[in-house]
Formats: C-alpha cells, structure tokens, sequence
C-alpha cells in the first residue's frame, strides 16, 4: 500500500469511526440490546410471572424482521461492555485526532465502569443490566459474567496510568475470575464458569478464551507470572478441544450447542491465543493459530469479507460477527481481509450517518441498530483495525508501566492466510 492511499484510508477509516461514536453519543450510549425483550413495559405489566412469557417475548423480539421493542415498551439501557467498547474507541479516536472531545468521552466511560461495577463479588466485575430469561436458566439483573468484565479490564488497563483507581480495579478482576468464576485446573488445563453460581452441563470455550484475555491484560499490564501461567492454563485446555477442521464447537460437549462452530465464538478464541503470542514473545500455540486462522478465513469467512453464522450456515450474517473478524484479522496482521470485512459491512449493514444495522438474513435485512452488539461492536473493531495500520495503540494499549501517547503512523497490508 503507497503512502497516499494509506493516507486516503486511514483519513476514511477516522471519519467513520468519528460518525459511529457520535451516533452512541448522541443517545448517550444507551440503546437496545440483543434479548432485552425480558424489559417489556407490557411484560411487566401482566399479572403473574411467567417464564414461557418471558421467552416468548425475548425471542418473539430477537427473531422478529422488524424492531418490535418500541411495541412492547422495551427499556433501553447503558451496557457494561458496550460502555467499554466505547471507552476504547473514544480513546484511540483521540490518540488518531488529538479532539479533546474524545478524549473527555473515554474518562467520562471509564469512570462510569467504575460507578456501575457490580458489588458483592471478589473482585471488579460487570454484566448485563438487565434480566435475562431462557429456558430453565434465569440470569437477574446485574449478574456479572466474564465477557463484560474482561472488556471492561480491557479499557482499564488503557487507562490505568492516568489514575489509579483503574489499576486497582482491574487488578482485583484477577480475583472475580479464580473465585466467583471458580478457576479450576484439570489434568489437560483449567476451566473457569460463565457466571457466578452456573452450575450447568456444559462449558463455553469462548468464555474460557475471554478469562484468558482478561489474565493476558493484567500481565501485559503488571507483568505478575501468576497472571501468565493461569491464561496458558486455560488456553491449554481449550487447545485440546480443537477439532481436526482447525475450529472449535461453541461448548463442551458439543451435543449442548445449537451449532457447531459459529463464527463469533471462534474469532474470541483465536484472538484470545494471538494476544498470548503479542504480550508473552513465545510461539506456544504456533501450530493451534495456523490451524485456527486458516479455518476461521476459509470457512467461517467467505471471499468477499462476508461473515459465515457458523462452518455449517451462512445466514444470518451477523455484524458482530463481523466486527470480531476485523478485530482478528487486523491483530494477527492481515489488515487487508479485514478491511475487506468492513467493505462488506457498508455496502451490507450500514444505514448512513454512523448507523450500523444488525443481521441480514438470506431474503432481508433486520434495518436495526442495537447499541452495543452494532455500534458498539464496530467502533471498537474499526479502532483497531486504525491502530494495526497506524501504529497506534492496541491490545491493552500500553507497555508495563507505561503508556504510549504518541500519534505514530505506520503501514501495514498484509493479505491472505
């Protein structure tokens, strides 16, 4: 790639960025969410509880073509990782503009993942602000779970030079993790639960790649060894699991899944082992990572960019899933898949003006926007593809001990696995 045409990509790159994050912040970054159905003003309104009600209405919601949530009088709230995606998006938008303004919206989040932590736990801890119903399994709300968190210890940890209470708040998330998540090693590893007091059959590999993460942060930020061996550990585990295709199914066993190996859930994973390689400098999981990138661009991506739901169904091609594909590809050096993952993105989901939709099915597209698993979701994504070709901040953002305010420019574009 020229000079000119970084140039004219990065200054593109930016613009968007900037219109995304002005359409959370416009809304104050609060918005509809995937399975918030369980917030119906006429849900609760009726005059018994019902759990069969409650999963009628979130799925009757999610499953819809069209957004029924204003029908059904749905709240609309600040999410915990969303409000941390936005952190980080804000913050790198900043570092690529020198606009106070961004600046002044990432301490304003990050302050507010520390006044929304949920309490009575170990450690520092987030989740989801309302209750969620499935079938057998209720999750009330404000129940923390690892994704939010690790999200949330992500942004901390790019901020953590700048105040203190980040640091420390992010640290005692290492405790959060081994005591209320119940990190547990095994003969091939360790595992750790989705959520404080899950006691279900099954075990979901992408969070164990999540709780990973959050260790490979504190290490890259602390550089305590602790930190190092348990991530390995949990990696370990999930690297026995690997299929002979290269990808994994969603859980342990697989039979307790809907699907096999869905798109989304690979990409947290294979980010999880090339974070292990960036903050570590070892080639542990060589082997595991070429394997899992191949499967994941040939088989869970198609030619153009376009996510695949999972190795077995196309549709519905789901803009998270997409925002993780140019998180991965941009980390693990292929920037121009990725940005041929958010070409796609424009000319599939994208309504104009910062505006990101939801799904496109095989006849239609959901013409929607959920605040996090959209906006917040492609900010971030599109934050880190800027900074894996400019040089700037990524991953937890900072040296130990330190933090980078440079607005350094690079290139990279690299192509193909």
């Amino acid at each position: 790639m020229d000079a000119r045409r970084s140039a004219d990509d990065r200054e593109f790159v930016v613009g968007l960025l900037e219109d995304t994050l002005a359409y959370a912040r416009a809304r104050d970054y609060t918005g509809p969410d995937r399975f918030d159905g369980t917030r119906s003003g006429l849900l609760r309104a009726l005059p018994i509880e019902s759990e069969w009600a409650d999963v009628a209405v979130r799925e009757g919601i999610e499953r819809a073509p069209v957004n029924l949530r204003p029908l059904f009088l749905v709240e609309e709230t600040q999410s915990f990782e969303g409000t941390a995606l936005f952190a980080m998006a804000n913050r790198t938008t900043h570092r690529s503009t020198s606009d106070g303004l961004y600046a002044d919206e990432a301490d304003y989040l990050a302050d507010w993942l520390l006044e929304n932590r949920d309490e009575g736990y170990s450690g520092f801890c987030g989740g989801r602000r309302r209750p969620v119903q499935q079938r057998g399994e209720f999750d009330g709300a404000d129940t923390p779970n690892v994704v939010s968190t690790a999200y949330a210890v992500k942004a901390l940890c790019r901020f953590a030079s700048r105040d203190d209470r980040y640091a420390e708040a992010a640290r005692s998330a290492a405790e959060f993790l081994l005591e209320d998540l119940r990190f547990k090693q095994k003969d091939d590893g360790a595992r750790i639960v989705y959520r404080p007091g899950y006691d279900g059959e099954y075990y979901s590999l992408g969070g164990g790649a999540v709780g990973a993460h959050l260790l490979l942060d504190l290490y890259d930020r602390f550089g305590e060894e602790a930190y190092r061996e348990r991530a390995a550990a949990l990696l370990d585990y999930i690297a026995e699991r690997q299929t002979d295709s290269g990808g994994w199914n969603d859980r342990v066993p697989a039979s307790a899944s809907d699907r096999s190996a869905s798109s989304y859930h690979n990409g947290l994973i294979v980010e999880s082992y090339l974070r292990y390689h960036e903050v570590t400098g070892e080639e542990r999981y060589a082997d595991t990572v070429d394997e899992a990138l191949r499967f994941y661009r040939e088989v869970l991506f198609e030619p153009d960019g376009a996510p695949n739901r999972s190795d077995s169904a196309r549709y519905p091609r789901d803009i998270h899933a997409a925002a993780q594909g140019i998180v991965v590809f941009s980390k693990s050096g292929h920037t121009a898949f990725a940005r041929r993952i958010i070409d796609w993105t424009l000319a599939n989901l994208y309504g104009g003006q910062g505006q990101f939709y939801y799904q496109k099915r095989r006849l239609y597209t959901k013409q929607y926007t959920l605040m996090r698993g959209c906006q917040g979701w492609m900010a971030y994504a599109l934050s880190e593809y800027l900074s894996a070709t400019t040089g700037s901040e990524s991953g937890s953002g900072t040296e130990r001990g330190s933090v980078d305010e440079s607005n350094a420019v690079g290139v990279s574009d690299t192509d193909g696995i």
